[in-house]
């Protein structure tokens, strides 16, 4: 069954929010899952998508997603009224959600859409939310309106100093760390290297965290083995055993290294559909020279 995107909007260089039909995945959701998407019925690449949020009474799923690869970036191009062709969801286990007491929630670069979900998930469990969210830069910067409407505090960074605070967003949850009331837990989404070290830094001060590994995801079913990591010494699969978890115990060495298995294979099909949709299409203003 097609799925109508309802709408869609730029949140940020190369970022992009769409409200997607899809009513049976609204009803079942949980903060955490994700879907699966294929764009269309012919040779198209599945690729999994953290739900962002969903409206059970619409029946529409949010996604949020960077275009860095060739189906985000076709999935881009999509207008208002064009539909996706499949999406099977919801998958992957639920985040744990209980009343902590005070939780940081941090966030980097498009790692801070999933994280919206669980954060306001906590919110409504009674946690005091402490939210840090950061980019490369003010242009990257993503959802920090919806942020500070769910958190009792939020702090802003950009690595250039753009905006906000100049500072990874590991500098403030030290400090947050380090107060007399000390966080009671930790959730951190974002890039790999992001999230080891602020797994490091929860560690030196005892506070559990909570990471995703949603990026290393490949088919999303357990099928291929793309996502294999090492928890706690032991082979787990992101997409059926996570996508999060301890991030006290994550092999982040490891992962990192997995990460850039199909990255040459990814470019290659990238600029192979830029240059076809420059040929249908001339260059649109959704291109830039960043991007080749």
């Amino acid at each position: 069954m097609p799925h109508k995107i309802v709408s869609k909007r730029q949140l940020s260089q190369d970022i992009f929010t769409a409200e997607i039909e899809a009513p049976l995945i609204a009803q079942a959701r949980s903060p955490g899952q994700f879907v699966i998407i294929s764009i269309n019925n012919q040779y198209a690449e599945r690729i999994p998508l953290t739900i962002a949020d969903a409206d059970a009474g619409k029946g529409t799923i949010r996604l949020i997603w960077q275009r860095v690869g060739k189906t985000t970036a076709e999935l881009a191009d999509l207008q208002v009224g064009d539909e996706i062709a499949n999406i099977s969801g919801p998958l992957g286990r639920p985040t744990r959600i209980e009343n902590f007491g005070t939780v940081v929630c941090v966030g980097g670069g498009i790692g801070s859409a999933p994280l919206l979900p669980i954060a306001k998930a906590l919110k409504d469990a009674g946690n005091k939310i402490i939210s840090i969210i950061g980019a490369q830069s003010k242009n990257l910067l993503i959802l920090e309106d919806e942020f500070r409407r769910i958190s009792d505090e939020l702090i802003v960074t950009t690595d250039d100093g753009s905006y906000g605070r100049k500072a990874l967003v590991t500098e403030p949850l030290k400090e947050v760390c380090q107060r007399k009331a000390k966080p009671d837990r930790a959730f951190a989404i974002g890039p790999a290297i992001m999230m080891k070290f602020c797994a490091e830094v929860t560690r030196q001060f005892d506070i559990p965290i909570q990471v995703s590994l949603n990026t290393i995801m490949v088919d999303g079913t357990g099928m291929c083995g793309g996502c294999r990591v090492e928890i706690d010494g032991k082979p787990k699969f992101v997409c059926v055993d996570g996508p999060e978890f301890d991030g006290h115990k994550v092999n982040f060495d490891l992962m990192i290294k997995r990460l850039n298995a199909y990255s040459s294979q990814e470019q290659q099909a990238y600029e192979h559909y830029k240059k076809f949709s420059r040929r249908r299409h001339g260059d649109g203003p959704g291109w830039t020279t960043d991007n080749g």
